[in-house]
């Protein structure tokens, strides 16, 4: 019995330019003599370096440690010496570098010691810090770290969906690795599902994919849905996937999460096996290399590989390229500098030219045709949004539900007036965050601020007390000599009677030792019987003076 599919408003049908990459097996990048490893791979914090300039290193090796909690490790992908950590190039939209281990492999790309795990036997929380440690996270795009996406915590995980949609255009890179890789990556969800006690595993793959769809039927056993779905762009979005096969709307502003439903890609689900069944840490990964380059394909490449080596592995571009795009054309973007390393993140280049990649029109006046919310998979009104976006009305624009935008790009691609209207909608969200952590910053000077008016009143009012209590005695004594003279010293009297005993028994010392000749008394004792009458004297005086 099939199951039954629902099918989400809007998406597009872009030209899918598949069978350019997706002919050929997965092929393996050759070594190189140098690779730059950055620190930031995943969203969340950075990983902390762990190893110092001149530091040999093997294939495996814990470069950076996990920083936070919403954070994962960062290993070596081959073996080599530390030769600089410092700002690198990075594939991300804004250009900037980001920090990175950069390594001068010794061409023997020897490994440490592989682990594997025997998970049936681990606790689902040990196999998720293990799992930390490997440095696993999404390859699907978002890389969030995989072991927080493996902890239920109090909401039960009843449905584990795994994503082989790839609708985006152009890339193959998990068509390529379900046809090749099956049963490697049932393996992987065998690992999810002991890890998230999932009772229903669905597995997704876009219609255009029969060679994928059979593999991994093949691979599966009969507690594992393999469902084909529609092509549809975004119908691998994680919201639009759950509502396809269950018809299950994740809440606004929600996470599938909250609904029992967890998502992840096939190729975290091979990386996942590759790190608990092999011991082996994410150190590679898939990526499609496609567009106007003479060998197109896909290949394993090591995280840490210049994009410019990718190329070159690809026989180079053919003359007339135009640039390069990371990620699909529809959510992914150009690339600034072509040292930038392949990151987790990495699943795809696309070399541009004229031809297959146009100049941009220009941007033309909103026209309010409503065509970007007809294609919104969202359900979300793209043209308010890009009116209050483009005045800066941000309040507003988060108003109608801005941060539910899976910047699909679907509005900008039916657009007649050609405006980029993903740009402003990142545009907004990153003033928001911004402001929201400029309030959060300032909530926290505040909150400091009145901490330390209270602790220097609260200090000037005990001072003010004790003045107080010490003015009171003195009037007290003024009044009084008799209590002034306890007030003085209470314990004089206490002091007088422990002095007295102490002299007794010094005396009676003396009488037993020379009862009639105290001049023949040893020298130790004379001393302590001269220091009791000495204190017993002070005291006295003191006593007097006081009446």
């Amino acid at each position: 019995m099939s199951r039954t599919l629902f099918t989400f408003n809007g998406g597009v049908h872009p030209d899918g330019h598949k069978t350019e990459s997706n002919g050929t097996p997965i092929r393996a990048m050759p070594l190189l003599s140098r690779y730059v490893v950055p620190m930031r791979q995943h969203i969340g914090a950075p990983a902390r370096p762990v190893v110092a300039v001149g530091d040999a290193v093997l294939r495996g090796q814990t470069l950076g440690a996990a920083e936070g909690y919403v954070s994962t490790a960062v290993h070596a992908p081959t073996s080599g010496r530390v030769i600089a950590i410092e700002p690198c190039a990075a594939p991300h939209p804004s250009g900037l570098f980001d920090l990175a281990v950069v390594i001068e492999a010794d061409g023997l790309d020897q490994s440490i010691a592989f682990e594997p795990l025997d998970w049936r036997a681990l606790d689902p929380s040990a196999l998720r810090n293990r799992i930390r440690e490997m440095g696993l996270a999404g390859l699907g795009g978002a890389v969030f770290p995989s072991y927080i996406k493996l902890n239920p915590g109090a909401q039960k995980i009843h449905t584990l969906i795994l994503n082989g949609a790839e609708c985006e255009p152009w890339i193959t890179c998990d068509d390529r690795l379900m046809r090749e890789r099956a049963p490697e990556l049932v393996r992987g969800i065998e690992i999810m599902r002991h890890a998230l006690g999932s009772a229903t595993i669905l597995i997704g793959i876009e219609d255009n994919k029969p060679e994928a769809l059979a593999a991994m039927r093949a691979a599966a056993p009969s507690d594992m849905e393999v469902v084909a779905i529609p092509t549809l762009y975004p119908g691998g979005g994680g919201k639009q996937l759950t509502y396809t096969l269950t018809g299950v709307e994740t809440p606004t502003g929600g996470r599938s999460t909250d609904v029992g439903i967890q998502v992840f890609n096939v190729g975290t689900a091979y990386s996942l096996y590759r790190a608990v069944e092999l011991g082996e840490p994410l150190i590679s990964r898939i990526v499609t290399i496609t567009g106007h380059v003479s060998n197109p394909g896909n290949f394993e490449v090591r995280v840490g590989t210049p994009l410019s080596d990718l190329v070159t592995a690809a026989g180079g571009m053919l003359p007339g390229a135009s640039g390069e795009i990371v990620g699909g054309p529809m959510m992914g973007f150009d690339l600034m500098d072509s040292a930038a390393p392949v990151t987790k993140a990495v699943n795809c280049l696309i070399i541009k030219n004229s031809k297959l990649f146009p100049g941009k029109p220009i941007e033309l006046p909103c026209i309010r045709c409503g065509a970007c919310a007809k294609a919104c998979p969202a359900d979300l009104q793209p043209f308010e949004m890009y009116w209050y976006s483009r005045a800066k009305n941000f309040g507003r624009a988060q108003s109608y539900n801005l941060f539910d935008c899976i910047e699909c790009g679907c509005c900008a691609y039916v657009c007649p007036s050609h405006i980029p209207l993903v740009d402003y909608f990142r545009f907004a969200k990153s003033e928001i965050w911004e402001r929201e952590r400029e309030k959060s910053g300032a909530d926290q000077a505040r909150i400091r601020h009145d901490f330390k008016t209270f602790r220097l009143e609260r200090e000037k009012r005990e001072k003010a007390e004790k003045f107080a209590k010490a003015a009171e005695k003195t009037k007290a004594a003024a009044s009084n000599p008799s209590e002034a003279s306890a007030a003085v010293d209470p314990d004089a009297e206490k002091k007088k009677a422990i002095l007295q005993a102490a002299l007794e028994r010094a005396q009676k010392a003396k009488e037993s030792v020379a009862p009639r000749n105290t001049e023949d008394l040893p020298p130790r004792v004379q001393r302590e019987i001269d220091e009791i009458e000495a204190r017993r004297a002070a005291v006295e005086t003191k006593t007097e003076s006081t009446e």
